[in-house]
């Protein structure tokens, strides 16, 4: 039976070898410690590394009070974040929740139907999603540190400004939730002014690493999602990983290893690759992971995603017989909730009654087994990340999975993995031209 999370490193052995790896040991030894006793690089961001453990069973009974009452109360139910203050929430939601549960009936869905804003700054998608909105009644948890980050802040103030016109003061305390900073910040201080319920999000946890906090988790509760087992997953592990440095007993380290060893063969992107519907926007959090962490100093690895096998009709070539600078992670689904078996058709007008009485998952293992061999003979290095299941249990793993081994992967590349230095300067310039207050024209 599949380990909650497997990595197959096979068909990079004729780029990196097993003792390549082993000449790694001895540094990923050192920079775990540096990890575990907070001597590295941005240990001031080390909150994430053991918060899954530290996690309350009285602090998610707290997030689920407020999702209960969410699911109770609410038609829709609408985050509001950027990067790490949507990413997480999204992708726990796409992995865990029926394909297309904004679709359901709200008998079938059993809570809102979950929406997202401020990721973006787009009158058309702003005016669509308050279209939709209409007579529903609407739930809003605003996610940021500050409260002034200019996509989400446009974004609430216009929510906001529909919520004073659908609902009294009092109702709309009841509506709108707020996650921002423990101490301090413009969101903080509207949050205690209106009487909002609020949740922290650690001073210590950056934004790309704070999935397993309120920021991801109220989201995730309030789309039905089990975040106990969530964190239980991200628990296992947080201990696994944390007890053993070995490359052969930690695959966190071992995929950063690898990553890291490719970097220096040339292979300067990274393409990770999903297998399944379900993980597609997980890869998309794990690129603002990889890159945020990674990209300063004139290194890091381009991280870059794709859902196979449908990019396999636009990138297959590129990928087959392009620039060699790449190498994939495919990222695969040992088991679907709903395994369909392809019928038999009298016909066979199609010619697929080889397949009949196979199901579809047979298929696509054997799509992304013919993938790995045709790309690894065009030149291309490539692991396997497999997880068990679509359970929030596997899901809380892999997001510490990921969490861990870019860390990890940062510290090897000798750069801080938990600054983001290179943000501020699109928003500098921005403000510059927006003439912002504070913010004067430079030459």
């Amino acid at each position: 039976m599949i380990k909650t999370l497997e990595l197959n490193t096979d068909n990079i052995q004729s780029f990196v070898t097993e003792q390549d790896l082993e000449g790694l040991q001895s540094e990923i030894n050192r920079l775990h410690q540096d990890l575990e006793s907070g001597q590295g690089k941005g240990a001031e961001f080390l909150g994430w590394l053991h918060l899954p453990s530290q996690t309350s069973q009285s602090h998610l009974k707290d997030i689920e009070k407020s999702a209960k009452w969410i699911r109770e109360n609410c038609e829709t139910f609408v985050s509001i974040g950027i990067g790490g203050s949507y990413l997480g929430a999204q992708a726990a939601i796409d992995f865990g929740s029926h394909t297309f549960l904004n679709q359901l009936p709200p008998t079938a869905r059993g809570g809102p139907e979950i929406l997202f804003a401020g990721q973006n700054i787009s009158s058309d998608y702003l005016h669509d999603l308050l279209d939709i909105l209409g007579d529903k009644q609407v739930c809003l948890n605003v996610i940021s540190k500050s409260g002034t980050t200019t996509e989400p802040a446009i974004a609430f103030r216009l929510l906001k400004q529909i919520m004073e016109k659908k609902y009294s003061p009092e109702e709309m305390r009841k509506r709108i939730f707020v996650t921002t900073d423990p101490d301090k910040g413009a969101l903080r201080q509207l949050a205690e002014e209106e009487g909002y319920r609020r949740f922290e999000i650690p001073a210590n946890v950056g934004g790309r690493y704070s999935v397993l906090t309120p920021v991801g988790l109220l989201p995730v509760a309030a789309g039905g999602l089990d975040i106990r087992e969530m964190v239980a997953g991200a628990v296992a592990c947080e201990q696994h990983t944390s007890r053993h440095a070995a490359l052969d007993q930690n695959p966190a380290y071992r995929y950063a290893a690898v990553r890291n060893l490719l970097l220096r063969k040339g292979k300067t992107l990274e393409l990770m690759a999903a297998f399944h519907p379900a993980l597609q926007t997980v890869v998309e959090w794990w690129r603002q992971l990889a890159g945020e962490s990674e990209g300063k100093d004139g290194k890091g690895i381009f991280p870059a995603t794709a859902e196979f096998t449908a990019d396999l009709h636009s990138l297959g070539q590129w990928v087959q017989e392009g620039n060699r600078i790449i190498f994939e992670t495919f990222l695969r689904m040992a088991s679907s909730n709903h395994p369909i078996e392809i019928p038999k058709s009298p016909e066979d007008r199609d010619g697929l009654n080889y397949l009949a009485g196979r199901s579809l998952d047979e298929v696509n293992e054997k799509a992304w087994q013919g993938t790995a061999q045709a790309h690894l003979e065009g030149g291309v290095p490539n692991m396997t990340l497999t997880v068990k299941d679509r359970s929030a249990h596997t899901l809380g793993y892999l997001f510490y999975f990921f969490q861990r081994a870019i860390a990890m992967s940062g510290y090897l590349m000798g750069v801080n993995p938990f600054d983001q230095p290179g943000v501020e300067f699109y928003k500098r310039n921005m403000f510059q031209l927006l003439n912002k207050p504070g913010y004067g024209k430079e030459k």
